[in-house]
């Protein structure tokens, strides 16, 4: 059976920014911050899972919640990027520092707000010719 398996696993923190390329009247312009949602997501094909079953194993991802906890949890995220720290900008940001440690990692989505997800989706190579 060909086909592809996804498994998702959400993370938690809090940080402030400025997006300081806006008019000084918007609010995001002024030093602000958010209690983030991040979702890793990782997919594999049915025939690729571990002998577990798994796409990888959840436990897997306490590196990154580390990772998160030490870089970007009660940090100004403009001290810590090197870009614009919009969501757009961190859901990019993060899935370029992880993807060569969970190569089955294909979206990152990233929420500073319940009603917004800013994500980023790796293309698919057979997609983007």
């Amino acid at each position: 059976m060909a086909g592809k398996l996804t498994i998702t696993k959400e993370f938690h923190f809090s940080a402030s920014h400025v997006l300081d390329r806006l008019p000084s009247w918007h609010k995001c312009a002024r030093l602000h911050g958010h209690n983030y949602v991040v979702i890793m997501e990782l997919s594999a094909p049915s025939s690729g899972l571990t002998e577990a079953g798994f796409v990888r194993d959840y436990g897997d991802l306490d590196g990154f919640k580390k990772w998160m906890d030490d870089t970007v949890d009660h940090r100004h995220l403009n001290d810590v990027m090197d870009i614009s720290p919009s969501a757009e900008h961190l859901a990019l940001w993060i899935y370029s520092e992880w993807v060569e440690k969970y190569p089955e990692l294909v979206a990152v989505w990233v929420s500073e707000t319940p009603k917004t997800w800013a994500i980023y989706r790796q293309e698919d190579s057979d997609e983007s010719a």
